[in-house]
């Protein structure tokens, strides 16, 4: 099957530490040698209908399905959740194999 992307659209709660949980999400993947990368990012767009509260999202790259059920499995993932979803009002997750539509250009 090949790369599979495990995806996270959250909302944040209001009194949510945001830095303290991106923080913690950014050590829990740099100590799992299953995740191949890690990105997050906030939304800018301010499109409010659009995003439907959705603020923040989170890509985890695996190099397979294996893999992310390991990483989901793990017991040091396993704890983090609790935290997480202590500080997030709603979420959607998505995992899917990766198509390459158009590929990075060459560095």
């Amino acid at each position: 099957m090949g790369e599979v992307k495990h995806l996270c659209l959250v909302k944040f709660k209001e009194d949510a530490v945001v830095d303290d949980i991106l923080q913690g999400m950014t050590k829990l993947v740099s100590e799992m040698d299953m995740v191949k990368s890690f990105e997050w990012g906030k939304d800018v767009s301010n499109q409010d209908m659009l995003t439907q509260g959705f603020t923040h999202v989170f890509s985890l790259t695996f190099a397979s399905s294996e893999d992310l059920t390991n990483y989901m499995s793990h017991e040091r993932h396993l704890e983090f959740v609790g935290t997480f979803m202590a500080a997030i009002d709603k979420v959607v997750v998505v995992d899917f194999p990766i198509v390459v539509a158009k590929p990075s250009p060459a560095a």
